[in-house]
């Protein structure tokens, strides 16, 4: 069926943020961050609070539904969701989940957002004292391997032997999400540059690929996104950022236990793309602008194939720090800084550059700025990916 699609049908009318703060550094409780990045959106989309009448997160977002609701006085919840699955793999699937509820009219005004206060709770990732270790645990935790850099490292290990990619690869990624968060007033990082000399001096966290600047940050703060049907985007303040097309899921026992799974060496979205693309109307091609989590340098090369960005084969001549960068580059990357240098929440602040660039109000901003793909945590279960695009797209 034709109408079995998200294509057009809603768009991004509002973005807000709060400051991003290192980690256990924010004065205020996860909660109100959350607050004031939902204000900060309404604000942006020139709407009151009280007409915002959904919420859709992910990964165990501890801000519930109804105490936002009732403190942003909301006058009546029609929807609430939370994507499954750990970290940022649900970050676009959050978006996709309020565009369908727009879409389908359970809902008129949805907030994706995300909130994190990582000093005042236990992090992802960060191991702790369990009386136990069941599933999975109980394989791994004898032999030390708790940590997602060191279980995903395996997967992109295999996957660097099996293509021949070398470690430049890894490093233009994080030069070139450094250099954008040097402008960036919002960057964690900015005035810390990175170069190449930097980068491999820095110390290894999981050899043979991962050094310090292959990993993602630790942040405090909150982001939100305001998903409305396009009618409605229309009639508001700012340029609308239309949702093309989401996809979400995961290949075949991709979460197969004890690193089981048939295609190892994966991202997880060896499916979902095509079935993006389809709905979008559209192809990597098309793509002018490519925001991409980074949990890890070697997700974004495995995902940048994955969504045939790059051809695997091409990758140690095109993944360059001059082909990522605005200036010049063939296909910009995580222009306001990514998970590696703006900050990491959770991956929706790629989002909200996306919104930004496709409005023309980024500040790193980039020409051809019709198309932006997002790509969600890579190498967990399930992941997702998002389009959005210009008016001139529809």
């Amino acid at each position: 069926m034709t109408d079995r699609t998200l294509r057009g049908k809603t768009a991004i009318a509002g973005i807000g943020e709060t400051t991003y703060y290192k980690y256990g550094q924010s004065p205020d409780s996860e909660f109100k961050l959350a607050l004031q990045a939902c204000v900060n959106a309404c604000q942006d989309a020139g709407i009151s609070p009280h007409e915002i009448d959904g919420f859709a997160s992910y990964g165990n977002d501890r801000s519930e539904a109804g105490r936002l609701a009732a403190a942003l006085g909301v006058k009546e919840l029609r929807f609430s969701n939370m994507f499954w699955g750990g970290g940022g793999g649900g970050v676009c699937g959050a978006v996709g989940n309020a565009a369908a509820a727009v879409a389908t009219g359970m809902a008129d005004c949805v907030i994706a957002f995300r909130s994190l206060a990582q000093g005042q709770y236990q992090r992802y990732g960060r191991s702790g004292g369990a009386p136990i270790a069941a599933g999975d645990d109980s394989f791994l935790f004898p032999y030390g391997m708790m940590s997602p850099a060191q279980r995903f490292a395996m997967k992109v290990t295999r996957f660097m032997h099996e293509t021949g990619i070398k470690q430049e690869a890894l490093r233009a990624i994080s030069l070139a999400c450094y250099h954008h968060a040097q402008n960036n007033p919002n960057a964690v990082m900015r005035g810390r540059p990175l170069d190449a000399q930097k980068y491999d001096d820095s110390r290894w966290i999981i050899e043979p690929f991962f050094h310090l600047y292959d990993c993602c940050q630790e942040n405090d703060g909150a982001a939100a996104v305001i998903v409305v049907s396009a009618e409605k985007a229309k009639q508001l303040k700012n340029t609308p950022a239309y949702i093309m097309a989401c996809g979400q899921g995961c290949d075949h026992r991709s979460a197969a236990p004890v690193h089981n799974m048939p295609n190892y060496p994966s991202s997880h979205f060896a499916k979902i793309a095509p079935r993006m693309y389809e709905m979008a109307k559209m192809g990597p091609k098309d793509m002018g602008i490519v925001q991409c989590y980074e949990n890890f340098t070697g997700g974004v090369l495995m995902s940048l194939v994955e969504h045939g960005l790059v051809k695997a084969e091409e990758v140690n001549e095109f993944l360059t720090v001059e082909n990522l960068i605005v200036e010049g580059g063939k296909m910009p990357l995580n222009t306001s800084g990514g998970n590696l240098a703006e900050c990491y929440m959770h991956g929706l602040e790629l989002v909200i550059e996306a919104v930004r660039q496709i409005r023309g109000s980024a500040i790193n901003q980039v020409k051809n700025n019709d198309a932006a793909i997002i790509i969600g945590g890579p190498m967990v279960t399930p992941v997702s990916s998002l389009i959005l695009g210009s008016e001139a797209t529809l």
